[in-house]
């Protein structure tokens, strides 16, 4: 397996990740770059996109998950919750959403997500192999908003608490959709939100 990290574009850069398997099968994380940038890699790889897997439906993280969709016939994952085609959710339509605690396989990668709402209604975070996707859920050191529309201080605390209960190695690295990687180590031991959240319990 092969991963890169692509900045998506101005101004809100988003970190996206396209994951190559062994086999040149591709899965693009939260599509917040131009379509061009993946296919750039894609043929340097000699690879095909099969999937697209969104963390949640905010435009800053699926710019381009249309676009690619219909140039590759790739499958979009998305939760129907972040669905809708509005100024926040602009995806439409998506291929299928997450069960919880199940397994996205693409050749020898497996993602197995978790719901994990707060920032928005549909919000996932995606474990595979060493990396943990996280979009807007957590952050290094800090967590996503909750004051947009869907948004949930509740919900966010909750998925927190559920995040730190889970089998996720602590050397895991924390991929989150804007700002410095971390890993979850890290994390629990001091992001002030999460230890916050855990304590409210």
């Amino acid at each position: 397996m092969k991963a890169y990290h692509v900045v998506g574009e101005a101004p809100m850069y988003t970190n996206t990740f396209l994951l190559i398997s062994d086999a040149g099968h591709a899965a693009v994380i939260d599509p917040a770059a131009a379509a061009e940038d993946y296919n750039k890699l894609l043929k340097k790889e000699g690879a095909a996109l099969t999937d697209i897997l969104c963390t949640h439906g905010h435009f800053d993280h699926v710019g381009s998950a249309a676009e690619l969709k219909e140039q590759w016939h790739a499958r979009l994952w998305c939760e129907k919750a972040d669905l809708g085609g509005g100024q926040f959710f602009p995806l439409q339509a998506a291929d299928s959403g997450y069960e919880e605690g199940g397994v996205v396989k693409v050749d020898e990668m497996e993602f197995t997500a978790w719901h994990t709402p707060g920032h928005t209604p549909g919000s996932v975070c995606l474990l595979c192999g060493q990396y943990l996707f996280t979009g807007d859920t957590l952050f290094a050191g800090s967590v996503g908003r909750t004051d947009l529309p869907g948004g949930s201080t509740r919900q966010m605390n909750e998925s927190l608490r559920k995040l730190a209960g889970l089998p996720i190695p602590e050397q895991a690295q924390v991929l989150p959709g804007h700002g410095d990687l971390s890993t979850f180590g890290e994390e629990l031991k001091h992001n002030w939100y999460i230890k916050s959240a855990c304590k409210q319990d």
